[in-house]
């Protein structure tokens, strides 16, 4: 099977990261080089394209989609979380874009393999890397209860959180859970059928929540995304696309106190604390897919696209802004 992965919002994000000639750019989640690909044409001689996956299929494809780029371009295995080693291993201290495409990719959904997608009957994996040993599986059958409930409320945030880990946690008792078919099976029959007529597919947030907790998704991108900012050269700019509310709030609140860092009382003339801002953001509002991507490419819909700009500042004291 293709690893094939329309990019989303291709022209939006390449503008976004305003891409110069001879820049060194980072695409953190390669995928399938969609967008990356795009950034390797605007690249001349001096121009470098680091390009980032977990994930040994997209490797794979990527590496053959961009291998006419040459030496612009190098390709790593690894997690983005891991960029800043990644970099320092290329004798790399700052670049001048980065970009996270947070998705997963249509290949992983359509690859019934994979197990991430609740519309085909196959193995519960759900790995984003599949070096390592942990799978959905291992979290259905041996998170306790409670943990199960915590873990759909707050990442899938289904308001039928408890009964669906009530009735995980009862089938099993029976035999194991192993597949994806299974536990969309147990998850429907945790909902009431006038919420199943009416809403999507009632394992959606299910599945989002294991994926989640089984990648940390959550936990890489906050602890990261600071660092991230810290990379960029004076100028550079960071671009990233989030496909649900849990990830769009912690990109929205590290680049809002990236921008505005001071911790000082309103009361206070001038900034006494010594947090200087490292930038702004520049969009206020995210940015959406057209309404023609949007009917081209319906997985589109719920994503958003957020920039910031590093801007270093020398002065360790300044005017507070207003509020």
């Amino acid at each position: 099977m293709e690893f094939a992965h329309e990019p989303i919002m291709l022209e939006e994000v390449i503008d976004s990261l305003k891409i110069r000639p001879d820049g060194i750019y980072v695409d953190g989640t390669l995928g399938g080089a969609g967008h990356s690909s795009r950034i390797a044409d605007r690249l001349g001689d001096q121009g470098l394209l680091i390009g980032i996956d977990q994930d040994g299929d997209a490797i794979e494809a990527a590496s053959a989609r961009l291998a006419l780029y040459g030496d612009k371009v190098r390709i790593v295995r690894s997690n983005y979380a891991a960029m800043r080693s990644v970099l320092s291993q290329m004798s790399i201290s700052h670049v001048s874009g980065i970009l996270l495409d947070l998705g997963v990719s249509s290949y992983q959904l359509d690859n019934a393999g994979r197990g991430f997608s609740y519309r085909e009957d196959a193995p519960l994996d759900m790995r984003m890397d599949q070096r390592t040993a942990r799978t959905a599986r291992d979290i259905v059958n041996d998170y306790s209860e409670k943990e199960l409930y915590y873990m759909i409320r707050n990442y899938g945030e289904d308001k039928f959180a408890r009964n669906i880990a009530k009735h995980i946690a009862a089938r099993r008792k029976d035999k194991t859970i192993e597949t994806t078919g299974e536990l969309t099976e147990i998850i429907k029959a945790a909902i009431p059928a006038k919420v199943r007529a009416r809403g999507g597919h009632p394992a959606k947030k299910t599945f989002q929540a294991i994926r989640i907790e089984l990648n940390q998704e959550l936990n890489v991108l906050k602890d990261n995304l600071a660092d991230m900012i810290e990379l960029l050269e004076d100028g550079g700019r960071i671009s990233v696309i989030t496909f649900h509310s849990l990830e769009d709030r912690i990109v929205k609140n590290i680049f809002r106190t990236s921008e505005n860092p001071c911790i000082c009382p309103p009361e206070f003339p001038i900034c006494t604390c010594g947090r200087v801002s490292r930038g702004r953001v520049v969009t206020r509002k995210p940015i959406l897919p057209s309404p023609e991507e949007l009917e081209r490419n319906p997985r589109a819909k719920s994503a958003k696209l957020r920039v910031f700009e590093r801007q270093v500042r020398d002065d360790r004291l300044s005017q507070k802004l207003p509020e």
